[in-house]
């Protein structure tokens, strides 16, 4: 490897990685949403890949949406993007939805899963730890049209970050607790404003420069 490669970064997530305006359900810019916010911030030496997609589950089949399973899609993403340096992984939204019937702890395992899929791949860079950045998604907020999708969702989603933590630990992953710093929008209880994206990236960033890559 020259000197000059960048650290490759993959943003693995749902909707909110994608970019998802709660607004009207467009897709926000490349420098609004938050994996483009971190490409900025971190500057030249990272290569920041998106890799978002609206509906996603951590392993939650879903027969209206098909294709959204994280867990059937992340091997070949992974070894799509090699050699990684680091996977940010942001999942669990989704898996919260009211015909899943999951509760949070079983919505937090296989959020372990999907960390260890990772830490076992090949697709890190020869000789490299892999390193993986565990993000626990922000609580929602005031459901509008998605309301029964995401019934009895609230108190799932709020304690997921305690969970995940958990996770962290027991695998040895850097831990970001997204719900303290940004807030899903009013405008549809899941999605995210655009200060909230800046926000996010912004403290990914942080944790990227002073925890993963010290």
């Amino acid at each position: 490897m020259e000197q000059s490669d960048p650290l490759n970064i993959l943003c693995f997530g749902d909707s909110n990685t994608w970019g998802s305006d709660p607004a009207d359900g467009s897709r926000f810019g490349h420098s609004v949403r938050w994996p483009g916010v971190l490409r900025a911030a971190l500057g030249n030496g990272y290569h920041v890949i998106e890799e978002g997609l609206g509906g996603r589950t951590a392993f939650s089949d879903d027969p209206a949406e098909p294709g959204r399973n994280g867990s059937a899609y992340l091997l070949p993403c992974l070894w799509t993007h090699r050699p990684l340096d680091l996977t940010v992984l942001l999942l669990g939204t989704n898996d919260s939805k009211a015909h899943f019937n999951l509760p949070p702890e079983a919505i937090a395992a296989g959020i372990g899963l999907l960390v260890r899929m990772i830490q076992e791949t090949d697709c890190y860079r020869p000789g490299a730890e892999r390193k993986v950045l565990l993000i626990a998604p922000p609580r929602l907020a005031a459901l509008s049209d998605l309301a029964g999708m995401f019934a009895g969702s609230a108190p799932k989603v709020a304690a997921l970050p305690a969970l995940y933590a958990e996770i962290a630990g027991q695998y040895g992953c850097a831990f970001l607790d997204s719900s303290r710093i940004i807030e899903s929008s009013d405008l549809d209880g899941i999605h995210w404003e655009a200060p909230a994206h800046e926000t996010l990236g912004l403290a990914v960033a942080d944790v990227i420069r002073s925890e993963v890559f010290a």
